[in-house]
Formats: structure tokens, sequence, C-alpha cells
């Protein structure tokens, strides 16, 4: 019975204890178990296992050395049991620094490093409780902003499709009224015409030898004079030349003046044969049923007007609307709500792009072609999206010269995802 102690206790004797061999992993625990050798990882060299963190590199990838300085290459394993684990250059090992919050990093040095691992594990895990109580309540609040983005694409797609109903019922009001002004500028024409066409025409139109006297009888005393003439009636085809003091005497019957007796045997009969002189301005002026067409050719002419205007309105609403619609607003409609708030930074630039990563392309917005840099080209922003119960600018940055960098906090901009991320449960 000692004989098979004895045996065994030689047998595990050849073993090494990994759990004693500083600077490793758990992961790697299973490299450093060789009964009498060890071999590089890289397995480029096999040495006697005692020659394992004896401060001195004989592994080219210093798989050797994880405990010492010695290999250049090498790293040195922190623990940090409370804290998060993690590697340092193995050229920090007893530096007399303390790398490695469990003072693990210093175990032969004079630096005299206490282990803070308990106290930064606190810290972090209340981080990240406060971070998962933020992304909670971010996702709380991002699920109402795209219920409300769903509500407000809806009336979006519904007031598109009013104003379009409306763009048409102003297309058939326009053409109605086009027709309209039409026809009330073509019997203004035929009117103007007859006026125009002598004797006859102005019978047709009830024009009276009365009303045309009355109209070159300026001062109204029952007479027309040579000035009168002078002033009024103009050669059918030269009306910018004013009449001359014979021309005007001849008009009149070689008098200088006539009352309306001699006016029916003299002016009106040239008048009426409108071959060689007109009344000046627009003849028949004061006719009533010109007076009439004119009156209603521009009241035609303000309706049409009135519709025209209207239906360049709604045409623009379409198109303004259209262009909302157009936007990426995420996959939820999510940023919709963003699009209708200011917040107060004044920029210039225009939406240029979503620029996030492949895995969340709405975590960046890209705003280009700002105002013109003085000795540059023009002023672009870019706005990274982090996730917060708040929707508020929290920083801004220039980088370089007119190029500006945004931290915008918002509850749309959280992550499902993010809830995987924490605190270890050895912590």
């Amino acid at each position: 019975m000692r004989f098979q102690v004895l045996v065994a206790a030689v047998f595990w004797s050849g073993f090494v204890d990994s759990r004693k061999v500083r600077g490793i992993s758990s992961s790697y625990k299973r490299f450093y178990k060789e009964r009498k050798s060890f071999l590089c990882i890289d397995g480029s060299k096999i040495i006697p296992f005692e020659q394992v963190n004896d401060d001195y590199c004989d592994c080219e990838d210093g798989s050797d050395e994880p405990g010492t300085s010695a290999c250049p290459r090498g790293r040195f394993y922190c623990t940090n049991l409370g804290f998060r684990p993690h590697y340092i250059p193995s050229s920090r090992v007893n530096d007399g620094i303390c790398d490695c919050c469990d003072a693990s990093d210093e175990y032969n040095s004079p630096a005299h490093c206490q282990n803070t691992c308990w106290n930064l594990g606190q810290k972090e895990r209340a981080y990240v409780e406060g971070q998962m109580r933020t992304l909670d309540e971010g996702l709380r609040l991002k699920q109402q902003l795209i219920e409300e983005g769903v509500l407000l694409w809806r009336e979006k797609q519904a007031q598109l499709r009013e104003l379009q109903q409306v763009a048409e019922d102003l297309q058939i009001k326009l053409e109605e009224h086009r027709r309209r002004k039409h026809e009330a500028e073509r019997l203004k024409e035929q009117t103007l015409k007859a006026l125009e066409a002598g004797d006859s025409g102005l019978r047709h139109q009830n024009r009276t030898v009365t009303s045309i006297f009355q109209l070159l009888d300026s001062d109204k005393d029952g007479s027309i004079t040579v000035d009168e003439v002078k002033a009024k009636v103009v050669l059918v085809h030269d009306e910018e030349r004013l009449l001359s003091e014979d021309e005007a005497l001849g008009l009149l019957g070689g008098g200088h003046q006539i009352d309306l007796t001699k006016f029916r045997r003299t002016l009106w009969d040239v008048l009426t044969r409108g071959d060689s002189v007109k009344i000046k301005d627009t003849p028949g002026s004061d006719d009533p049923h010109l007076e009439a067409a004119d009156k209603a050719a521009e009241w035609e002419a303000t309706n049409l007007k009135k519709v025209e205007e209207a239906y360049e309105t709604v045409n623009m609403e379409i198109s303004d609307l259209r262009k909302k619609l157009a936007i990426d607003y995420g996959t939820d409609w999510e940023f919709l709500f963003l699009n209708s708030q200011c917040y107060k930074l004044q920029v210039y630039e225009t939406w240029g792009m979503w620029a996030g990563t492949p895995k969340n392309q709405y975590s960046q917005m890209v705003y280009e072609n700002g105002e013109p840099c003085w000795q540059g080209g023009s002023r672009t922003t870019t706005v990274t999206l982090t996730c917060g119960t708040e929707t508020a600018l929290r920083s801004v940055k220039e980088p370089s010269k007119c190029q500006y960098i945004m931290d915008f906090q918002t509850p749309v901009a959280c992550q499902p995802v993010l809830k995987q991320r924490g605190v270890h449960s050895e912590l």
C-alpha cells in the first residue's frame, strides 16, 4: 500500500500546476500542463518545463515567459478578479508601475500596489446598471416615437392623397377658367371690331351721335372746338402724330367750333367711315357694351389668376411633401419626429445621407454643401446619434477646418442589442 502511494506521488510530481504559472488566462492553461517539457505555442520549439517563466526568452512568440518581462513579444494576463481582465505588454511586468488592478504585474518590484479591482468593478457595475436603465427607458420612449412616427407617416400619406385630389379638381377648374377667359376676350375683341367697323357697327352697338358728341365735348359747353378735336381725334394710320390746326378745321367744316347739328353733317360722317380718323385711345371707350365686355374679360382673367395661383401652391405643397416622404426616416419611421423639431444650433448644411456602420446604418447623419468656408470648400457636419432618454445636442467639435462633428442624444438611437452587453457574472 505504501508502495502504491509512493508511485502515485512520483507520477504526479512530474506535472507543474498550471494555476501557479503567472500571466496566463484560463483559456491558455491547457498549454502549460506538459509533464517534463513545454512546447512553444507557435510550435517552433520544445524546452524543459522548468524554463517557463525563468526570466529568459526561449520561444520566439514569447509564450514561455507569460509572467516575466523577458520576451519583447510577450504579454501578461491580468486576472483582475472583480473587474475586467485584460492583457498588458510583458515589458510592464515588475516595472514599478501598477498596471493590473489586482497588482499581479508587480509581484517582484518595490512598488506597493493595492488591489482595487473590487472598487473598480463596483463602479463599472453601477455605470452599466445606469446604462441599462437608460437603455430600457430609451427603448420605451423609442417605441412611443415609432408609434407616433407611424401615425404621422399615415397622416402625411393621407395629406398627400388629399392634395393630389385638390390638384386634380383645380386642374379641371383651370381648364374651365381658361376657356371662360378666352371666350370673354373673344367677345371683347368682337365688340371692339364692331365699334371700329363704322356707322353700321356703331348703330349695331347702340352707339349714338349724341354719345360721341358728348365724348368729344370735353368742357361740356355744347360745342366742339378745334382744340377738343386735336385732343381726342387722331389719324387711323398715324396715331402718334397730332392733328394740325388746318386738319382740325377741315374736320369741323371750316369753322372753329360746331354744335350737335353741324357735327352730324361733318365730323360724325368722317368718324363713321373709319378710313381716315378715329377717336383717340380706345375707340368707343364709353360704349356700355364694350365696357361690359372689358369688365367681363378682366373678371375672367382675375379668376383664372386666382385658380392658377391656388394650383401652383398645391403643387408646391405636393412636391415638398413628396420630398419629405422620400427621406429615409429609419426602418420603423422612428426618426420622422425629428423632421419638425428644431434644436438650438444654427447650421446651413443640407441633408446628405445616413452614414452609420453596416450593422447600424442610422447611427450617423451627414450634412453637406453648407456655407462656403473661407479659403476652403463647403462646410460639412457629421452627427453621431447616441442612446439617451432625452433628445438633445450634447457636444460640437471642429476637428479640422469647417468639418464639424456633433453628438446628438435621442431615444430613437437606442438598440435592443445593446442589452446583451454588460458585466460578466464573475464580477
